[in-house]
């Protein structure tokens, strides 16, 4: 193919060759020695090739060259020294810095944002770095801001269940290896305003003036607010995740990610400008590239809105010199150049996105468009100034219709790996919401450009171009929000892993001091408790998905605790049609009655069991409701939990106790009721006393598996209690340690699996 030809595109090559030095280097890491060898042999051979020009060896320098920058980027670095100084444990420090990053205000008020240290003090030493820490302060920073903060520093927690984002991997790739957590508003001061770099400074206020531009006239719509800034401006965070999701799910959430659409609008928006200027090509193009690469300043630098700016750029300024340029060149070219500032880029996921993204389209839009053109064009031997009226507009409709569906399968199949890798979702619906949509979201942001540039002059017409973009995103939020319902249109599916034969799998989900238990055996998917709402949505939602869980066969409540049950009408609006069984007790939850009241609203018509009434989870695995009878009543609710035991073929038995405490135990054991089980999943009950002697007894449990907090006390599990299982020989699983516990059971034998720490515990244990 005529633009893969080296000589004229040498950055495909070279990009190719940096991302295969770097890949290397973040697999084997040199001692400093080793560096030193190595940086003085790719010296001599820099001269050697200098001389003597060759190809391939030119190539191969280049992969040692990024394999050698890769090395020194990642070893030794600063974030890592007062890592290292600081230790494992939490400590108590006082932090000088400036803020580097857009601060993130959660509802509950805390600002989440990078911290550039200036001097940190602890231990009565104070002493100068320059590391980057995230911080978590209840004030209200903003960038570029000096401030004086007195908190603790603590070690950034990995992921404690399958699917939750790695936040810990993910900083550390930017060297970001402490959370500075600043309790109090008054525990921080600021020192200035205006401190850090200039540049991204005048960019943060352009963004601040821009986006009460883009707003003026719409405060009555902060969903629309919200769009303008996302779209426009790169303001994602901005955005709520209720109205990201449909985005998501029909593959159009790259609107919020400023790119080459983006970018594109805006570069055709000067250049008609500098010609209506009458302009001289080279001058249109000096003038342009620096507003584009400020335009990717203004969104906030990120990946995509740099590769867009610099492939744009690199297009210009072929204009400038009057030479032609390679498509394909210009976006390696860019990836060269961002691996040159960064080479830890590589290995993020927007990076990755982009860029997979417009390869595939450069390499196969116009392919799949000749293709699907074939199946429209006229007679190839008929003149196409011969086509008139109807037949030539409904021709010239096929072919855009054609070219667009080209762009949106490649971009589909070019994101497609990448999607299932990170996000476990597959997004069929993305080929026809994309050809809806985008040209909408262009004249959105035409319209959004229009509206900047009349702001000062004619600000009555800025507002009238605010309100045309209102019903533009109306529409575009309509569209999206029906085709995220379209039957198929998104589904999920369960990240890779080596396929194994099993009866069943449970999760035993970490969720603080609440409950979610996931429960797989063959087709069927069963929630015993969904967490708080704020776990559901934070945790459990991104453990399904990554599950590949597209359909809930039932949901189990077992007792009316906000931690165990919050979550259910998020639940409700992800899985509509699902079997729902809830505990009948009276208790005086509020969260439980409202959730009550919605089931009325809705007519979901709930299964209220009570002991002694069974239910099947597939074919072959049954559950048992021991607890509680029927008309029973506790004042607290954690004494009327459901306790539920599971029979897992051949002969296998888990006990499920929910929050239950010594009041039920003793309940069950005069009932006489046959409790042996060779797993116990439980909580912690309020009374802080669970898990008795006589009961234990009856039980006779192989493994325990345990929820445990260290606040408050009674969520905790106690060291008497840990000491009286390690003399009976029975394992303990304390969620605090293990995190997430997987087991698996198989015909003839099971295993439990701590997915913190990694730690197996298999049945044929002694």
């Amino acid at each position: 193919m005529k633009f893969l030809n080296a000589p004229r595109q040498p950055f495909v090559g070279l990009s190719l060759m940096a991302a295969i030095g770097i890949v290397i280097a973040d697999v084997f890491h040199l001692p400093g020695g080793a560096l030193i060898v190595v940086t003085i042999t790719l010296a001599a051979c820099i001269v050697i090739v200098a001389y003597r020009p060759i190809l391939l060896a030119t190539y191969v320098i280049v992969g040692f060259g990024f394999f050698l920058l890769h090395n020194l980027e990642t070893s030794n670095t600063e974030g890592q020294q007062l890592a290292d100084e600081l230790g494992s444990r939490p400590r108590v420090v006082t932090a000088i810095g400036c803020v580097v990053t857009e601060p993130k205000i959660a509802p509950s008020g805390f600002a989440t944002f990078l911290l550039k240290l200036r001097s940190i003090e602890f231990e009565g030493q104070k002493q100068s770095t320059g590391a980057v820490w995230q911080v978590r302060w209840k004030g209200t920073p903003k960038f570029g801001d000096e401030l004086k903060l007195f908190g603790i520093a603590e070690i950034i927690p990995p992921p404690r269940n399958p699917g939750e984002f790695d936040m810990r991997a993910y900083l550390a790739r930017h060297d970001v290896r402490r959370m500075l957590f600043v309790r109090y508003p008054e525990d921080g001061a600021l020192i200035r305003h205006g401190g850090g770099n200039y540049i991204p400074r005048l960019a943060q206020k352009s963004r601040e003036w821009m986006q009460n531009a883009l707003c003026r006239g719409l405060e009555n719509a902060p969903e629309v607010q919200n769009f303008l800034s996302g779209i426009v401006l790169g303001l994602r965070h901005q955005t709520p995740e209720d109205i990201e999701e449909p985005f998501q799910q029909t593959g159009t959430l790259h609107l919020f990610a400023v790119a080459g659409l983006h970018v594109g609008i805006v570069a055709a928006l000067l250049w008609m400008l500098a010609m209506v200027a009458r302009l001289s090509r080279k001058w249109a193009a000096a003038l342009i590239i620096p507003l584009l690469l400020f335009y990717a300043a203004v969104t906030g630098l990120h990946v995509s809105s740099i590769r867009a700016a610099v492939m744009s750029s690199i297009l210009f300024g072929g204009l400038f010199f009057e030479r032609k340029v390679f498509v394909l060149n210009s976006l390696a070219a860019a990836a060269f150049f961002l691996l040159c500032w960064n080479t830890n880029e590589l290995f993020s996921t927007g990076f990755q996105l982009s860029f997979a993204v417009v390869g595939a389209i450069i390499l196969f839009a116009d392919p799949f468009a000749g293709l699907l053109q074939r199946w429209t064009a006229p007679d190839p031997f008929l003149p196409r100034s011969l086509l008139r009226g109807p037949r030539r507009w409904l021709h010239a409709g096929f072919e855009w219709l054609c070219r667009g569906t080209g762009v949106s399968l490649a971009a589909w199949l070019g994101s497609l790996p990448l999607v299932l890798w990170y996000f476990y979702i597959v997004t069929p619906i993305s080929l026809v919401a994309n050809l809806i949509v985008v040209p909408i979201a262009f004249f959105i942001l035409a319209i959004a450009l229009l509206s900047l540039l009349s702001t000062p002059l004619l600000p009555g017409l800025a507002v009238i171009f605010n309100n045309a973009n209102w019903l533009l995103v109306r529409l575009v939020m309509g569209i999206v929000q029906f085709l995220a319902h379209v039957p198929g249109g998104h589904f999920y599916v369960e990240h890779p892993h080596w396929p194994e034969k099993l009866v069943a799998e449970i999760t035993v989900l970490d969720v603080d001091a609440g409950a979610a238990v996931h429960l797989q055996t063959g087709s069927a998917n069963w929630l015993f408790d969904c967490g708080s709402e704020r776990t559901y949505q934070r945790v459990i939602r991104e453990y399904l998905h990554w599950a590949g869980v597209n359909r809930l066969s039932g949901v189990l409540l077992t007792h009316g605790d906000a931690n165990h049950l919050g979550g259910t009408a998020l639940l409700l609006d992800d899985f509509p049609r699902i079997r729902l069984m809830d505990n009948p007790t009276p208790d005086h939850s509020a969260v439980h009655k409202r959730l009550q009241r919605l089931f009325r609203e809705h007519q979901i018509e709930p299964d209220n069991l009570t002991a002694g009434d069974s239910f099947r989870l597939s074919r072959n695995v049954t559950a048992r409701v021991l607890f509680p009878p029927r008309n029973f009543s506790s004042p607290i609710a954690d004494d009327q939990a459901y306790v539920v035991r599971l029979l897992v073929p051949p002969a296998t038995s888990i006990l499920f106790m929910s929050d239950s405490g010594v009041k039920t135990e003793e309940q069950l054991l005069a009932h006489r009721l046959d409790l042996r089980s060779d797993i116990i999943v439980k909580g912690q009950n309020h009374s802080g006393e669970s898990g008795s002697d006589p009961f234990l007894d009856a039980v006779r449990p192989r493994l325990v598996i345990a929820t445990s907090r260290d606040f408050p006390s009674y969520e905790r599990v106690s060291d008497a209690w840990m000491e009286n299982l390690q003399k009976r020989g029975i394992k303990l699983f304390r969620q605090d340690e293990t995190g997430a516990v997987i087991l698996r059971f198989r015909q003839d034998s099971w295993e439990a699996q701590s997915y913190f720490t990694g730690e197996i515990f298999r049945s044929s244990s002694q």
